[in-house]
């Protein structure tokens, strides 16, 4: 559970909510036609953008921004030079049944294990790990499109109550619905952008760069293993994927 985009989501939302609390009715900002153009509109417009399993997909990219599991590039470099030892001492058969915390790593001991060419391993592990940085980058477009599109359905509800409004002048007591479908859809509009889908997107980005330097590390010390490299020289060339400060400390 990423606790960041969970308190980040429910604190953004509390203090909303607690300021029009704290102004008067709550029940004054619930308006559902201005939830509907928003919403609803949103949702149909970006899904013109997208194939119908493009745009579903997109939901189960959204659950790493909640329950994404990182894995830390320093237990990535330990486990590396665990399996380097042992493949030095009993070849690369030994690396069969050795557990690793990271899928995509674990892809790759397969296909040492198999005995395949080096340069089959490094293409196959890269086309990998680029096909899944893409999947995360597009699952983030959408979230993206969702958010440029929120503002803008707000703005139509805004002229449609603002039409609705002014084509019964007549009629006071149908002043003051128009004009709350006209500047709730504004608000709906802002919200779903600024406090759900753009924060979204720039999460799920923050996981794919997270993703893909943890990949391309695997990938190097994987290749550094067949190629019979030095446990100790291998593990000084992925410190280099270390920030600096973890690394000076690695190296001590």
């Amino acid at each position: 559970m990423d606790i960041a985009t969970l308190v980040g989501l429910l604190g953004g939302f509390g203090i909303v909510v607690a300021a029009m609390v704290m102004g008067g009715d709550v029940g004054i900002f619930v308006n559902p036609p201005s939830l509907l153009i928003v919403i609803g509109g949103s949702i149909f417009v970006v899904l013109m953008k997208y194939t119908l399993g493009q745009f579903l997909a997109a939901g189960k990219v959204a659950a790493k921004a909640f329950m994404f599991k990182s894995v830390n590039s320093e237990d990535i470099i330990a486990e590396t030079v665990e399996m380097a030892d042992a493949a030095r001492k009993g070849g690369l058969l030994s690396l069969e049944d050795k557990e690793v915390s990271s899928d995509f790593m674990q892809r790759g001991i397969q296909l040492l294990v198999d005995g395949h060419d080096p340069e089959v391993v490094k293409t196959l592990l890269h086309k990998e790990a680029k096909l899944t940085s893409d999947r995360h980058e597009f699952g983030a477009s959408i979230f993206s499109a969702m958010g440029d599109v929120g503002p803008a359905m707000g703005m139509i509800g805004t002229l449609v109550g603002l039409v609705q409004m002014l084509s019964n002048m007549s009629d006071p007591k149908s002043i003051g619905p128009a004009m709350a479908v006209a500047l709730l859809t504004t608000l709906y509009g802002a919200m779903m952008a600024n406090m759900i889908c753009i924060p979204m997107a720039d999460k799920l980005k923050v996981r794919r760069n997270e993703e893909a330097l943890n990949n391309a590390l695997i990938i190097d010390g994987l290749l550094a293993i067949q190629a019979g490299q030095n446990p100790r020289v291998i593990e000084q060339m992925l410190r280099n994927y270390l920030p600096g400060k973890k690394r000076e400390t690695v190296e001590e």
